[in-house]
């Protein structure tokens, strides 16, 4: 693609940095098949190359957003399925960061819109806010069932009250208080082997503290001393794709300090358990590459980042079928398959430890969880999300495994089949607790 941008514009690293990916796209449209929106809605504009074409054009002339541009970028889920399509190597989630960034600074939102915004920015990264949050939304949960729907023609920006009937029907009806506790370390059931951190998170602790509990039961069982960082913060995926870069980098660096810190009596991995956070943080060192206190920790970082099913296979783990042979229906988180291209780990472990492992046609589809976009495009999400159950369910599944919570939630909403992590699965095929409802 041919760029104008001048001498002093591309001073500017970011923009030099876009740039660079715009000139790789050559126009194909490879990617309009594999994007979610495209494939529902049909409009260039709602393709990953309408979309760069219009951060291409505010860019190049340093125009401030406009409300056209910024209905198109906002309904992008950031799945990357894109990149994964791509035969020219177009980085589209750097540039869609940019052009969230840049939209952040240039456009000013209707007033509900920015103040929704300002409250899950507020909220959600904060384990304690987000357990007030949620304790409240269950008084409201049942007032959902008189809240408009959208219209399902999805042409503008979703309502104030679609998003609020969105946030009150994720809400669940309990969360279970976690007791696991930043700053403890968890030794190895007999002679350890390795030593990792565990990232805990941030809405994963509120909405399912299970999950963490399983993957340290697990890793303990097999010789892997865990250590929970004392001072570890939430990743800042979630402000960083709401083009709140500050509060992103904030959270890297103080993430950086605490995993670093951990890290002088010797470290293997910091494992992550939610694929969101996995991808985001492996791009840390991207981030922070401009900081010079900061890039080579960063770099660091994102080089010991590892999804936990990656951790696993590297592991010398002796098969075992002590359960029933249940038939598992895999999804694929798209921050695991195309942010991180991890494609055949979960799925081997699994079948390694008996389970019956099925592929879900449509598997490169999102499932329209995406961080906060099923709230904040509540429609859209809605309408992926049955797409996604519905594939689901023509391979009849026992269960639903996957390795994202933004997933799990997001397809529970949908279905009554179980849906666990991978690692809950693992953990019970390896003596651990059976997970509930399976």
């Amino acid at each position: 693609m041919k760029t104008e941008f001048s001498l002093a514009q591309l001073a500017d690293p970011h923009v030099a940095e876009s740039e660079k990916i715009l000139r790789n796209c050559v126009h194909c449209g490879f990617c309009t098949a594999t994007c979610p929106t495209y494939v529902l809605l049909g409009d260039e504009l709602d393709s990953p190359r309408g979309r760069i074409y219009l951060i291409k054009d505010m860019l190049e002339n340093q125009r401030p957003a406009s409300a056209e541009v910024v209905k198109h970028i906002d309904r992008c889920l950031s799945c990357l399925a894109c990149m994964t399509t791509c035969p020219s190597g177009v980085h589209y989630m750097h540039l869609v960061d940019h052009g969230r960034a840049y939209i952040e600074h240039t456009y000013r939102r209707p007033l509900m819109d920015r103040l929704l915004r300002a409250a899950l920015a507020f909220m959600l990264p904060h384990p304690e806010r987000f357990r007030l949050g949620l304790s409240l939304a269950r008084w409201f949960k049942p007032l959902a069932a008189f809240l408009p729907k959208g219209d399902g023609r999805v042409q503008g920006t979703p309502s104030l009250l679609s998003r609020m009937r969105a946030m009150l029907a994720l809400a669940p009806s309990q969360t279970a208080v976690s007791d696991l506790r930043k700053g403890d370390v968890h030794p190895a059931q007999g002679p350890r082997k390795g030593r990792v951190i565990l990232m805990l998170g941030c809405a994963q602790e509120v909405l399912a503290p299970r999950i963490n509990r399983a993957a340290i039961a697990f890793l303990t069982r097999h010789g892997i001393e865990v250590t929970l960082a004392r001072h570890e913060e939430c990743c800042g995926a979630l402000v960083h794709h709401m083009g709140r870069e500050e509060a992103a980098l904030a959270a890297a660096r103080a993430n950086i300090d605490a995993w670093l810190g951990e890290a002088d009596a010797g470290l293997d991995a910091i494992l992550i358990t939610a694929s969101g956070c996995g991808t985001h943080v492996k791009d840390y060192g991207f981030m922070l590459r401009n900081d010079a206190f900061y890039a080579e920790k960063a770099a660091r970082v994102s080089a010991l980042a590892r999804d936990i099913s990656e951790y696993l296979c590297t592991l010398d783990l002796p098969a075992r079928t002590h359960h029933e042979p249940l038939r598992v229906a895999y999804h694929s988180a798209c921050s695991m398959q195309h942010g991180q291209k991890i494609l055949r780990q979960p799925k081997d472990l699994l079948s390694k430890f008996g389970f019956v492992v099925n592929d879900i046609p449509e598997a490169h589809l999102c499932c329209g969880s995406a961080r906060t976009y099923n709230i904040l495009q509540p429609d859209i999400a809605v309408r992926l999300r049955d797409r996604k159950v519905a594939n689901i369910a023509s391979v009849e599944p026992d269960v639903i495994a996957t390795g994202n919570i933004g997933c799990l939630v997001q397809i529970s909403g949908g279905t009554t089949i179980p849906v666990v992590h991978t690692i809950e699965l693992l953990d019970w095929a390896t003596g651990g607790h059976r997970p509930e409802y399976v």
